[in-house]
């Protein structure tokens, strides 16, 4: 039975310190927090960070004028031919030019 009761002293002598070690650390992390709080609190508003805007990504960039004008040969070459018809050629070409 000693051997019993030691073992249970010890595990008993061990939770209570490592209780004690938590309860410290947690009081001096709450006061750190604290701290904080109350820095932020005294700043000015004009210097308080602010959460930055989301910025949309830039819009594509735009076709060169050389490449738009051969696109465009190229779909007169192609109406001319009878590839596409009027609608559809008229439908490219405003695609083409709105890039």
């Amino acid at each position: 039975m000693p051997g019993l009761l030691r073992g249970v002293a010890r595990t008993a002598v061990i939770s209570g310190t490592a209780t004690a070690v938590s309860n410290r650390v947690s009081r001096r992390q709450a006061g750190r927090w604290a701290q904080q709080d109350e820095a932020r609190a005294s700043w000015p508003t004009h210097e308080q960070p602010r959460e930055q805007p989301y910025a949309p990504p830039p819009p594509p960039a735009a076709v060169p004028m050389d490449a738009k004008i051969s696109q465009l040969h190229e779909l007169g070459r192609l109406r001319d031919q009878g590839v596409l018809t009027e609608e559809e050629f008229e439908e490219q070409k405003r695609r083409i030019l709105a890039s």
